[in-house]
């Protein structure tokens, strides 16, 4: 019988079937294993190409799955593959989710100052057979795709008077 002191948490549910504890434990074995992996292979990377810090890396990974799962909901056909505009529009929202007015700072410590840098690092994680890549794909489908400035500031600004603008002068009028 299920205990009555509230929901069980996912651990406890496997714990009376075997197999699929044995099946979870492995499950979450390989994610542990993926993340030590990738995170080994970013660190070679960072050694090798100094420009990018290893946590944009893990950003980027993060947005590629948010893009991934942003995909499967609004398309019956998710496919596997996602191009330069897709992924680089994946990375925005999420850095804009994940970090608000702040997004452009954070990614600018992380070395990143415009959209050919997102590329720069897929392609370091491609070569380091991290990332896949069709023929299509290129390091020029990243350039120039957005403005930093515009996509990370613009969207926090607000609307009518700029925040540096001078009130204007007072006019006397007489009594």
């Amino acid at each position: 019988f299920p205990r009555s002191s509230g929901p069980r948490t996912g651990s406890e549910a496997l714990e009376g079937n075997p197999r699929l504890s044995a099946r979870a434990a492995n499950c979450r074995a390989k994610s542990v294993m993926q993340q030590t992996g990738f995170q080994e292979v970013v660190e070679k990377i960072c050694r090798q190409d100094k420009r990018y810090q290893q946590e944009a890396y893990a950003f980027l990974r993060d947005s590629l799955e948010a893009t991934m799962k942003r995909r499967k909901k609004t398309r019956k056909d998710p496919g596997s593959h996602v191009g330069a505009e897709e992924l680089l529009d994946g990375f925005r929202l999420h850095a804009i989710n994940e970090f608000g007015p702040m997004s452009l700072m954070v990614l600018n410590y992380w070395g990143l100052q415009c959209s050919e840098d997102v590329g720069n690092m897929v392609f370091n994680l491609v070569n380091a057979e991290v990332f896949g890549k069709t023929d299509e794909d290129t390091i020029e489908s990243f350039r120039g795709v957005f403005d930093f400035n515009v996509v990370f500031v613009a969207p926090f600004r607000p609307e009518g008077e700029l925040l540096n603008a001078r009130p204007a002068p007072a006019v006397f009028t007489g009594l």
